[in-house]
Parts: C-alpha cells; sequence; structure tokens
C-alpha cells in the first residue's frame, strides 16, 4: 500500500477544493496517483449529482466584472441548493475564478465557458466535482457577456444581484456613468434599453391591458385607442432604461443624464441577473 504522506494530502486539496479526508480517500484509492486521485474525485461528483439530479439549485453566487481595458465583460451565477454553501469562501472564490478565466478568455457564451480549463479541467467537469465534494448540486446558473466600447458592472451586496452595461464611446471620463447606468439596471429592472427593444407581443399586450382599462373606467369608445397609447407611453417610461427616471435625481431621465456627459453618449446594450428573478 502506497504511504500517503499530509502533504501530499494537501497538495491534492488545494488542487480540487476537497475536504482533507476526501482527498486523502482519493489517493489512497489512486495508490497515490494525482490523475487518478482527481478522477476518484470526479467519479464521486457524478454519483452526487445523479443522485440529486432533481433538487432545486436556486441558491448561489452572482458576480460582475470587466476587463482592464474595460471593453469586455461577463456576469455569472454559479448555483448551489443552500445559503450557507452560497456563503462559504471557498465556493465564493470558485466563481470569482471561473470568472476571471471568462475575462481574460473573453468568453462570449455559457456553451464555451463550460468547455473553458480550469485547474486542468473544464469548468463543467470542475463544477461536477465540486458536486462531490460539497454534496449539494452545484451548476452553472447563468452567463452572459457584453464586448462594447465601454463595458460597466455592478455586484448588488450579498452576490444575487449583478448587471453589465455597455456603452458607445470609450473615454474613462464615463467609467462612473457606466457604474452608474448599471446601478440604474439593477434597481430598476429595465425590460429593454429604448423602445425598439420591447417584442411586439409585450406591446400588443400592453395596448390590450390599457384599453380594458380604460373600458372599465367607462371612457368613451372613441377615446379609447388615445388613451391607451398614453398609458402605453407610460409603460416605456416606466420599463425602458433610456426613458426610466434616474435613480440618483428623478427630475432627469437616464437619456438626459447620459446627453448631458456627451451629446452622443447612449447604452447599447445590458444584461442583467439575479437569484430572486
Amino acid at each position: 500500500m502506497t504511504k500517503i504522506s499530509a502533504s501530499d494530502v494537501n497538495t491534492l486539496r488545494k488542487k480540487t477544493g476537497a475536504g482533507m479526508m476526501d482527498c486523502k480517500n482519493a489517493l489512497v484509492e489512486a495508490n497515490g496517483d494525482f490523475d487518478k486521485a482527481i478522477d476518484v474525485l470526479r467519479k464521486k461528483g457524478q454519483k452526487v449529482a445523479s443522485k440529486r439530479a432533481d433538487r432545486d439549485a436556486t441558491e448561489g453566487v452572482v458576480l460582475a466584472r470587466v476587463s482592464d481595458n474595460s471593453k469586455f465583460g461577463a456576469l455569472i451565477s454559479v448555483n448551489c441548493e443552500t445559503d450557507f454553501v452560497a456563503k462559504n469562501e471557498d465556493f465564493i472564490s470558485l466563481t470569482n475564478q471561473i470568472l476571471d478565466g471568462a475575462i481574460n478568455g473573453e468568453i462570449m457564451n455559457s456553451d464555451d465557458l463550460k468547455k473553458m480549463s480550469i485547474n486542468g479541467m473544464t469548468v463543467e467537469e470542475k463544477l461536477l466535482e465540486q458536486t462531490g465534494v460539497i454534496g449539494e448540486k452545484i451548476e452553472l446558473g447563468f452567463y452572459a457577456s457584453i464586448k462594447d466600447e465601454l463595458v460597466s458592472a455592478y455586484t448588488h451586496h450579498g452576490n444575487k444581484l449583478a448587471t453589465i452595461a455597455g456603452l458607445n464611446i470609450n473615454d474613462s471620463e464615463f467609467i462612473e456613468v457606466g457604474k452608474d447606468v448599471c446601478m440604474q439596471i439593477a434597481a430598476m429592472n429595465p425590460i429593454g434599453v429604448s423602445e425598439s427593444d420591447i417584442s411586439q407581443d409585450v406591446l400588443d399586450k400592453e395596448l390590450e391591458i390599457a384599453k380594458d382599462l380604460a373600458r372599465k373606467e367607462g371612457k368613451p369608445e372613441q377615446m379609447i385607442e388615445k388613451i391607451a397609447l398614453g398609458r402605453l407611453g407610460k409603460f416605456f417610461k416606466e420599463n425602458t432604461l433610456l426613458k426610466q427616471a434616474f435613480i440618483k435625481d428623478g427630475k432627469k431621465s437616464i437619456e438626459s443624464y447620459l446627453k448631458e456627459k456627451n451629446s452622443g453618449l447612449t447604452v447599447n446594450s445590458f444584461k442583467r441577473f439575479g437569484l430572486s428573478n
């Protein structure tokens, strides 16, 4: 029987994040071979994952960050079953590690992220391994990215909600503006940047709701269309980013706030994700 030293156990633990006893047992089973020990831990993760496949992984960590040149940003949610695990420093560190890799590699979508290499295995394999280590269902809950002239990010306190936004002008003086926009998105949850982002199905539905309400209020039939269109305008003001009242100054819209900074400045796109969504 191969002798397993404390140093060997610690090395495997640092590489995988598994517990001391799990690492020792894996090394014993693998006769001291580190690669085989990692496979042992991974197979354990597969067994745990199959047993917990029907569990809901509704807790987790949501983070957003941008590249050093502020031209690429990413938002990620790594999910687990309990808030206890979500608050664990190792779990938060793992999420940060995956996000750092995504930023450095400018990973555009979740499929490519799952294939990204991390500590000698893919992200998908790493999450499966951690399922065995932690004993809970661990999965990639959400991933989105933006590449633009200036990308900003905001992660809300508690790591449960984050946003990223792409602006059309790259200038260091607009970095704080971008952060303000991201905080606006987090707080007010717009469904699009402007009216053109709202699908026709949503518009038709909102228009019908407005017409029905006007009829219930006893408004004259010939006025129904005009009243409904007016209420649709209010819908745009409440639900499109550029028309929303700025949370830091309700007297101006986000659009006017941007124009104050630069007449050509605008938001091209944004992403928002929260575990309570």
